[in-house]
């Protein structure tokens, strides 16, 4: 076998300013970008799981990814060759409120990889403490490990933009953690995941560069972050700076717009967890809906509030926007031009969610009602639970020639309590589905190609979070196949795959309150 080569081509750390002080202590890092830390070294490494397709993006062969060398580089038992690891400085708003430095508290940098004209930078998830730290140890557990590593691969194949898995790894190490934050912590195995991203800056990294008021820094980061990632960028002077940004509101929207699309639920829309290229980024407390419920929040630490649930996130972009718009002000310096290109996401937004929302009801000839019958749906689809995937999969067996009734009972499946369905409840459906078959015949399209077409959008299967659990739970008692049957199944989200039937189904009624399944702490 050959040996194993990675390519190493560090933009970031060669181009942005370091920490000038080597010592990985818990500390404020002041005018710099970045600290050098090393990882911390695992008592028995084992490689449970690795994505084949990260491996040949990287230039590795499935087999490369099951030697020793593979393990011990991605659970920091060894370095790349010629690699410095680093954690970035950032800081963000959390839950609305200005929390300063913040930081790779948990994550080390590995370097960037080049393969194939693509590069892409490796991060270490929970593999020991760095300056960011704060008061935490630095390690991830296998329960966060797994749903991280499932999760980023999964929407990726539903083609939506985020960070990537290459390896899910056990450390051999206890960690101590709070699971549901009420004073009764535990020790959980410990777990590493090796991630990767075209970049993992974040909002948070220009927001904590301006709150110093260092300027320099700020534009190094925005001029290093425009020359690499919007290269199509090519003004100069302030007006480079709000190309830049309103490129971000761009990507953001995409995004959001992804995420209702499938019922995805961030569960901490913080701008320390905000991507500047539109990626989904740092999977903790997330979610499916499965009943439609725009209240929803995974996170136990959101209950009250409910901030980051599922309806409030396309405000939270904007919000978070608002955030970096101050975070670039002093590379712009007037107000105006950053407002315009905030004043523009609502609209902008709303097209290309209508346009999303016509897409999963097969709907595309052009008509002035197809929002309100979109809202209509929306508000029908609380009246009762229904689970969200199930419905919009089994709208797309719908045809024109139905009947309301008819069409009501091929929707049956994705309703919780079908036998309890009240009358007004079953009005509303009646009156909602005799307006969607009139708009059908309106559709040139015949009913195969809108079926087909629909499910090119609406996933069959999901990560729900009783899926996660169950492999969870199976993985802590040493078993690990079910990860290896869910990472299959994830990778082809909009087909049938009529031997994984069973997983296409409404969430069991034991999941419903049971820790991990409904909502989730941002304990890892």
């Amino acid at each position: 076998m050959q040996p194993m080569e990675l390519h190493l081509d560090d933009r970031f750390r060669t181009e942005v300013t370091a920490d000038k002080n080597m010592e990985n202590s818990r500390r404020q890092v002041l005018d710099a970008c970045f600290s050098y830390v090393s990882p911390q070294k695992t008592s028995k490494p084992k490689l449970l799981h690795a994505a084949p397709e990260m491996l040949a993006a990287i230039g590795l062969t499935e087999e490369m990814g099951r030697t020793k060398e593979f393990r011990d580089i991605v659970t920091g038992n060894a370095l790349i060759p010629d690699s410095h690891p680093y954690a970035m400085c950032y800081g963000g708003h959390q839950f609305g409120n200005w929390a300063g430095q913040l930081g790779d508290g948990r994550a080390i940098n590995l370097g960037e990889v080049v393969h194939e004209q693509q590069r892409w930078a490796l991060q270490l998830k929970g593999a020991g403490e760095t300056p960011y730290s704060r008061t935490a140890d630095g390690l991830a557990v296998l329960r966060s490990s797994i749903r991280e590593y499932l999760c980023s691969e999964a929407m990726h194949h539903l083609g939506i933009p985020t960070t990537r898995a290459l390896s899910l790894s056990l450390t051999g190490d206890k960690v101590l953690r709070d699971v549901l934050y009420n004073g009764n912590p535990a020790y959980e195995p410990g777990a590493i995941v090796c991630r990767a991203a075209a970049s993992f800056i974040r909002f948070g990294n220009f927001e904590i560069q301006t709150a110093r008021e260092n300027k320099a820094l700020l534009q190094q980061l925005a001029d290093h972050s425009i020359r690499h990632f919007y290269p199509e960028i090519k003004s100069s002077g302030k007006e480079k700076y709000l190309e830049f940004f309103q490129a971000v509101r761009d990507k953001t929207i995409d995004m959001i717009v992804h995420w209702q699309r499938v019922g995805f639920v961030h569960g901490v829309m913080n701008t320390d967890n905000m991507s500047i290229l539109g990626l989904t980024i740092d999977y903790g407390p997330y979610g499916w809906l499965e009943n439609y419920d725009p209240s929803w929040t995974p996170n136990t630490t959101d209950a009250q509030h409910r901030r980051y649930r599922f309806g409030n996130q396309p405000y939270i972009g904007l919000w978070n926007l608002f955030k970096l718009a101050n975070a670039l002000f002093p590379l712009v310096e007037e107000v105006a031009p950053l407002q315009s290109i905030l004043e523009a996401y609502n609209p902008l937004f709303d097209e290309a969610y209508l346009a999303m929302m016509k897409n999963k009801l097969g709907i595309t000839q052009v008509a002035h009602e197809d929002a309100e019958l979109i809202q209509r749906l929306e508000e029908t689809l609380t009246l009762v639970e229904v689970d969200m995937t199930l419905f919009f999969r089994l709208l797309a067996r719908v045809e024109k020639k139905d009947t309301p009734t008819r069409a009501l009972n091929k929707l049956q499946t994705a309703f919780y309590q079908w036998n309890n369905l009240n009358q007004e409840a079953a009005k509303h459906w009646n009156n909602w589905l005799t307006r969607y078959l009139k708009r059908l015949q309106t559709e040139t399209q015949n009913d195969a190609e809108r079926s087909a077409a629909m499910d090119r959008v609406n996933p069959k299967y999901v990560l729900r979070n009783y899926m996660a659990q169950m492999a969870i739970e199976q993985a802590s008692s040493g078993s690990y196949e079910l990860i290896d049957e869910l990472f299959r199944l994830l990778k082809k989200p909009y087909d049938e795959q009529p031997s994984q039937e069973k997983w296409f189904a409404k969430r069991p009624e034991w999941a419903r309150h049971k820790v991990g399944c409904s909502m989730l702490s941002c304990s890892s």
